[in-house]
């Protein structure tokens, strides 16, 4: 099953990653929908550089650890849902990374995975939707949120750079097309979350799909199709 799979999600590895450069001024335009002056975003802007105040006051090695493990339980997750078995994860005692192993051969996103998809965001907006469902929302939710969204910036930063084992497997030319415009995607899945929840998120993708669409419509008129 998991080498159907791997084939498949190879092969759309491009297509992937071209539709969503085209999308980038769909990214950038759906941020007019959002209210950012509303409360929820502020407490959220609150939470994101509290990550950052706390991250000047946190041991180098302690923060370090943090991000390799946020780092390779991030491949692991990607390993799972395409149904590899993940036979351990290790963190280096020295700090200087870590290691994922499984089954099977793989496919770009569990390679790739780290680099753009906030795993402990998703953790974050699980936990909330528990939450909520025993008790009313409130504005230290979206400070939350915030939080582990300003970790997701910094590991980032941090793990993209020219030492970096994993950017070659895929190919520094896949990554200068794929890797802003697929974290402007989940940044602003996590954005609409912090809205409305899960049907946010349903509801950016709606939107960013209508401007993709009129921006379409529009490229055609303007060379004569």
């Amino acid at each position: 099953m998991n080498r159907l799979l791997d084939k498949i999600i190879n092969f759309f590895k491009w297509p992937v990653a071209i539709w969503l450069f085209c999308s980038l001024p769909a990214f950038f335009k759906s941020l007019d929908a959002f209210k950012f002056t509303e409360w929820r975003y502020v407490a959220m802007a609150t939470g994101f550089f509290m990550f950052f105040i706390g991250r000047s006051f946190m041991d180098g090695a302690s923060r370090t650890s943090m991000e390799v493990l946020a780092h390779e339980l991030t491949h692991a997750f990607f390993a799972l849902i395409t149904f590899h078995k993940v036979k351990g994860i290790r963190i280096n005692p020295d700090d200087t990374g870590g290691t994922m192993s499984f089954e099977g051969e793989g496919n770009w996103l569990i390679v790739i995975g780290p680099y753009f998809f906030p795993l402990y965001c998703l953790f974050a907006m699980i936990a909330i939707s528990i939450y909520t469902m025993f008790a009313p929302t409130n504005l230290f939710l979206s400070l939350f949120l915030g939080f582990f969204t300003g970790f997701h910036f910094d590991m980032v930063g941090s793990q993209i750079h020219e030492k970096q084992t994993d950017l070659p497997k895929v190919g520094y030319k896949f990554c200068a097309v794929f890797l802003l415009p697929a974290n402007l995607w989940m940044i602003g899945s996590v954005l609409a979350f912090n809205s409305k929840g899960w049907d946010g998120v349903v509801i950016y993708q709606h939107l960013i799909s209508d401007i993709n669409a009129r921006n379409f419509r529009y490229l055609m008129n303007l060379i004569g199709m």
